[in-house]
């Protein structure tokens, strides 16, 4: 039995199941290291796997689908941007309301649209790219997703931008009197999540089901905001922790045909998320003005 689970298209499988995670992960870390927390990142994947449906659905192109994914995430964050940065609102508060705005929004859309509830039609999905020589076969929004993880990395920790990024999410006062414009850095932040989380949103319709179900997201937004702490807020560790949790999401899909409960089952990725969330607390420190609003 033991030997039927664990095998290498185990490991490849959790690398396809933390790709949505790692990039709404991602965006976590940009938005939070600026000081925003954004918990709609729930919301964010939810209305880009809808957008990535629709674009792919009106033009047959799934590289439209990834544009209007990362459109429709940007501009979701866009409005948690406005609402917690500009007006100072609760970014616990907006971020909720936006998560819950997300699902009746794609829903009624989704209806409106493909006349049927539940799922949108069938769609194509991206044409995997093919090593030289080889028989092997990756999806682009992988390597995609490896190219972000080692540019965010590198942009978070050796750029100028970076250092300021990170300068508003631990004393925006104190960047503020060296004349960094915190408002736009925050703004940045925030909208770099968008667009990745409606990244990883597209990677659930497009190369995971491509088809888009209503609230097939199911909590992924708030796995990924644990792998973010798990990670403690770096591009690295929060990939490390974003497929720790993919295999764990793997391995609930491999007991599925060992005669297991499905109930207990189904209970296994979430159940990684809290054993890791425990074993952080007081461990992993934020950004020290990560989610405190700024006034000049």
């Amino acid at each position: 039995m033991i030997g039927g689970i664990l095998s290498l298209e185990l490991l490849v499988s959790a690398l396809r199941m933390s790709v949505p995670l790692t990039f709404a992960s991602l965006g976590g870390v940009f938005s939070e290291r600026g000081g925003v927390v954004n918990i709609a990142l729930e919301g964010i994947m939810l209305v880009g796997a809808f957008g990535a449906v629709v674009g792919t659905y009106f033009t047959n192109n799934p590289w439209i689908g990834l544009l209007t994914a990362m459109s429709f995430g940007f501009l979701i964050a866009l409005i948690h941007a406005v609402v917690s940065i500009t007006f100072r609102i609760n970014q616990i508060i907006s971020g909720t309301a936006l998560n819950i705005m997300s699902a009746g929004l794609t829903t009624f859309l989704s209806r409106l649209i493909f006349k049927a509830a539940g799922s949108s039609p069938h769609i194509e999905g991206m044409v995997q790219w093919r090593f030289p020589g080889t028989n092997w076969q990756i999806s682009p929004l992988i390597v995609i997703m490896f190219t972000v993880i080692i540019v965010s990395q590198i942009v978070i920790f050796r750029t100028r931008y970076g250092l300021r990024l990170r300068a508003c999410g631990e004393n925006p006062y104190a960047a503020d009197s060296l004349g960094v414009n915190v408002i736009r850095m925050r703004y940045s932040g925030v909208l770099i999540s968008g667009v990745l989380g409606g990244l990883g949103g597209a990677f659930l319709s497009l190369e995971h089901a491509r088809v888009f179900v209503e609230g097939m997201t199911t909590g992924r937004g708030f796995i990924a905001l644990a792998g973010m702490i798990f990670g403690r807020w770096t591009p690295l560790g929060s990939f490390s922790a974003c497929f720790l949790f993919g295999l764990a999401e793997a391995l609930r899909m491999r007991l599925e045909g060992f005669g297991i409960p499905t109930q207990f089952i189904q209970m296994i990725p979430y159940i990684v998320t809290m054993c890791v969330l425990i074993g952080v607390v007081g461990r992993a420190v934020a950004p020290a003005y990560d989610g405190i609003p700024f006034e000049k």
